[in-house]
C-alpha cells in the first residue's frame, strides 16, 4: 500500500459525496453519479455500500429504498437482491452492485474511492461486508485508490483488523477524540462542520496525530470557506463545483 498522504491544509481535495448528483440531477450512489464525478477528475467520489438479506453488496444509502410514503418502499437489509435489482432508480438505472461499482471505478482509477460502509443488523453481517468489500477491491487490484469510512466502531474495528496496512480508515460517529481514534488504529476522522466548529482544536490535534481530516456533507460558502481556513484535508460536498471555486480550483 502507499502511504496515505496527510495534506495539512495545503492540498485541499475535494469529494463528492454520494458522486458528483448535482452535474445532471442524476440519481445519488449512482454509476450516473459515479462518472459525471470521473469526468469532472475530481479527487476522490464517496459512495454508500450496504448489503441484502441474501448477501450482495450493493452501492446504495439505506436502510431504505424509495420515498417515505412510498407503498414499493424496500428495507434494503430485509429485502434479497432480486427484488432490490427489480425496482429502478429516477434515471433508468438498477441499483448498482458493490462489483458493478468497482469495475467502473477502475476505468478511471485517478478518481479516489471512499467507500462509506453503513451499519448492518448484527456484528456478523457487518463483519461479513467488510470481508466482501475488502475482498473485491483486492480482487480488482484497487487497494491504492480505495479509502473506508463507517459510522459504526466495529465495522472500522474490523477494517483495521482486515484491510492492508495503510489503508485510510475514517470514524464518522464524531464522539471520538482523535486521540482515542488514533489509538483503535483508525487513521482518519470525518466529522460534521457542527462538531469541528464545537471543537476546532480537534483538526489541529488529528493533524498532529497523523490523521485525515474529512467532514460531511458540506454545502454552503461559509461552511466551506470555514474548513479551508482550518485545514481540513478533505471536504466532502454535495457541490463539488462550489467547493472548487472556493479553493480556488478549477
Amino acid at each position: 500500500m502507499k502511504k496515505i498522504l496527510l495534506l495539512g491544509g495545503s492540498a485541499q481535495q475535494v469529494v463528492a459525496h454520494r458522486g458528483f448528483h448535482a452535474a445532471n440531477g442524476v440519481p445519488e450512489n449512482s454509476l450516473a453519479a459515479l462518472h459525471a464525478a470521473q469526468e469532472a477528475e475530481l479527487y476522490a467520489v464517496e459512495c454508500d455500500v450496504t448489503m441484502t438479506s441474501d448477501g450482495t453488496a450493493i452501492v446504495a444509502n439505506g436502510p431504505w429504498l424509495g420515498e417515505k410514503g412510498d407503498k414499493d418502499r424496500l428495507n434494503i437489509q430485509r429485502s434479497d437482491f432480486a427484488t432490490i435489482r427489480s425496482k429502478r432508480l429516477e434515471n433508468g438505472e438498477t441499483v448498482p452492485t458493490l462489483n458493478e461499482y468497482l469495475d467502473e471505478v477502475a476505468k478511471s482509477p485517478t478518481t479516489r474511492l471512499i467507500i462509506d460502509i453503513k451499519s448492518q443488523a448484527t456484528p456478523q453481517d457487518e463483519t461479513k461486508l467488510v470481508r466482501t468489500i475488502i475482498d473485491a477491491v483486492k480482487e480488482r487490484k484497487l487497494q491504492d485508490i480505495v479509502e473506508y469510512a463507517a459510522m459504526h466502531e466495529h465495522v472500522c474495528n474490523e477494517l483495521v483488523r482486515l484491510a492492508p496496512k495503510g489503508t485510510l480508515i475514517a470514524y464518522l460517529g464524531g464522539f471520538m477524540t482523535p486521540e482515542y481514534a488514533a489509538g483503535l488504529g483508525y487513521t482518519a476522522i470525518c466529522y460534521s462542520i457542527d462538531t469541528y466548529k464545537r471543537i476546532p482544536r480537534w483538526i489541529k490535534e488529528a493533524h498532529k496525530l497523523g490523521l485525515v481530516v474529512n467532514t460531511w456533507s458540506v454545502n454552503n460558502s461559509e461552511d466551506i470557506d470555514w474548513l479551508i481556513l482550518n485545514g481540513a484535508d478533505y471536504i466532502t460536498t454535495d457541490n463539488p463545483t462550489l467547493a472548487r471555486k472556493r479553493l480556488g480550483q478549477k
